[in-house]
């Protein structure tokens, strides 16, 4: 069996510190098992690299040149390991508010030794189709033929946003079967309100297109029309000209990610797509609505 890591740090921990007490505590083991790890060192090594005396302790000539070895050996290894995780840097694009288990995600993803940077773009799925991102955070299927991968992260319970003079605020039995004809704005990017959104909606209903978070907002303030919206908006957004309700019948919506199947960044991709499902299946079971 030939040393490893765990080894060559216990002795350089040594000739460190000075004792095995300080050594162990360096290295957040006990001293039984650093001494443990030294003994099974010299055991493989066939070498006393270790003076034990009755009061101390200290490194032999085959110690001190061992360490000498291992220093240069955990140095490379370290940059090399430092220029990896450097290499495992993930840029993510979003549309408009992400969730609140985002965050833990991230913090996860960054105490592993990768970096992540986060964008406000108002089509994350084409950035990412165009290479601009690593990973989108979205609330639209990308197009079947733009060849990205995708992990549903998270159902999302929908309200209703209204102009704040319309009528429909004030009415009590409103629900989602009672909007069908009425105009609908859509944010084409990245928006989860479309016509189809009903079971029978009117054919002759006005649909007001935007492409964005910001218009779709002050177009709901100008009374150009209703949509539903994620309900963590009622608690993160507010606009003195929009009002938003919970109503019967809002189907929910989903949240996703969506990157590349390939990549040099494609494990990093991965991992991080894997924290954002763990950090979104531990918020639900916490409770994640306002």
């Amino acid at each position: 069996m030939d040393p490893d890591v765990r080894h060559l740090r216990a002795l350089v921990a040594l000739a460190d510190e000075g004792t095995f007490t300080a050594a162990a505590s360096s290295l957040a083991v006990s001293q039984p098992a650093l001494t443990r790890t030294i003994q099974h060192l010299e055991r493989m090594v066939g070498r006393d690299l270790v003076v034990r005396t009755s009061r101390s302790s200290g490194l032999s000539d085959a110690g001190v040149e061992f360490v000498e070895h291992a220093r240069r050996i955990l140095t490379d290894l370290d940059a090399l390991v430092a220029r990896m995780r450097a290499g495992s840097d993930i840029t993510v694009g979003f549309a408009w508010l992400l969730p609140h288990w985002f965050a833990g995600a991230v913090r996860d993803a960054e105490s592993d030794g990768g970096g992540v940077t986060v964008r406000r773009l108002d089509d994350p799925v084409a950035a990412v189709a165009a290479g601009t991102v690593d990973v989108a955070i979205s609330r639209v299927e990308p197009d079947p033929g733009a060849g990205l991968a995708t992990r549903v992260l998270a159902t999302e319970q929908r309200v209703v946003a209204l102009c704040a003079s319309s009528d429909l605020v004030t009415r009590a039995d409103l629900t989602w079967d009672d909007l069908a004809a009425e105009p609908v704005i859509v944010n084409t990017a990245s928006g989860t309100t479309r016509p189809d959104s009903w079971a029978h909606p009117d054919p002759g209903r006005v649909v007001v297109r935007c492409s964005n978070f910001d218009e779709w907002i002050e177009l709901t303030a100008a009374g150009r029309g209703i949509s539903a919206v994620p309900e963590l908006i009622w608690s993160r957004v507010a606009h003195p000209g929009v009002v938003f309700r919970r109503i019967p019948g809002v189907p929910p919506s989903t949240i996703l990610a969506a990157w590349r199947p390939a990549g040099g960044t494609r494990r990093a991709v991965e991992d991080f797509v894997a924290a954002l499902a763990a950090a979104a299946a531990a918020q639900d079971t916490a409770g994640d609505l306002p």
